[in-house]
């Protein structure tokens, strides 16, 4: 399979447990709708004050998971428009160290914002797979553009043989040489 055939395969897989284990963390403790938190439905105080707003460490996890899945998002449509492996190589670094960044800050802020450590797992399992991707995507854009597979006459050793122009036209008149007519008529 091709480059261009795969990487829209390669990326969605990449970019999607991204999103889907990100998105768990969201009911983060100060958040509103949070369980367990003044506020929420069927708790008590419900509807009184204004709601809590999130630890800064908390509201910069949700900036990092925006910025991971921005560059998910860039990936995505790198694949779609089947752009050059110099450009997605790019596009992989700079989704990775977002990624990086998003996975430093859930490890040190999980017990602060509520993050399950299956959604930690999961981030890293798919930061591990983007990291392989990215790594064979860098490689083949270094290689550049491969060249042509040789024919089959060059893989046999062989050169085709065909008749020049000097030698095409000039006519012979052997005894086998019926295109031209006969050679009895002459």
């Amino acid at each position: 399979m091709t480059l261009s055939r795969a990487l829209p395969i390669v990326l969605a897989l990449a970019a999607l447990p991204v999103g889907s284990a990100v998105a768990q963390f969201g009911g983060m403790p100060g958040m509103p709708g949070s369980p367990g938190m003044p506020g929420a439905p069927g708790m008590p105080g419900a509807g009184f004050g204004a709601p809590q707003a999130p630890p800064p460490a908390c509201q910069q996890l949700l900036t990092y998971r925006d910025e991971t899945q921005k560059h998910g998002n860039a990936l995505q449509a790198a694949g779609k428009k089947k752009a050059p492996p110099d450009e997605v190589c790019k596009l992989f670094n700079a989704f990775l160290a977002a990624e990086g960044k998003l996975i430093k800050g859930l490890e040190e802020n999980s017990v602060l914002c509520g993050v399950p450590a299956d959604v930690i797992k999961q981030v890293k399992a798919g930061h591990g797979k983007a990291s392989q991707v990215s790594k064979q995507v860098c490689e083949m854009a270094e290689r550049g553009a491969q060249p042509a597979a040789p024919s089959l006459s060059e893989a046999l050793g062989t050169t085709p043989t065909v008749p020049d122009s000097a030698t095409a036209s000039k006519r012979g008149a052997g005894t086998f040489d019926t295109l031209t007519g006969s050679p009895l008529a002459r």
